[in-house]
């Protein structure tokens, strides 16, 4: 179902997601999700919905191979530069 919602940005940049969409989108705390912007929206999706809504090509293995690469550096836990944002 396709509802409108607000949210605020917090100092650090960050929004939370309204319980009712998680509940919807049946998310889970610590759940990695793919931010991309698209001119003047932001859209936010769960990384399997984003690779099926791909055709299957060559920059779709690109995409995924990277994805598994980053997600080393993106889940580095001793990588604190982040966390001050």
């Amino acid at each position: 179902m396709n509802e409108i919602k607000t949210v605020k940005i917090s100092d650090k940049g960050q929004i939370s997601i309204p319980k009712d969409i998680r509940d919807d989108m049946n998310l889970k705390e610590g759940e990695t999700l793919v931010m991309m912007s698209d001119g003047e929206k932001i859209i936010i999706e769960k990384p399997e919905r984003l690779v099926k809504s791909i055709p299957q090509s060559e920059s779709h293995n690109i995409m995924i191979i990277s994805e598994h690469v980053l997600k080393k550096d993106w889940d580095n836990k001793y990588d604190d530069r982040w966390n001050k944002y």
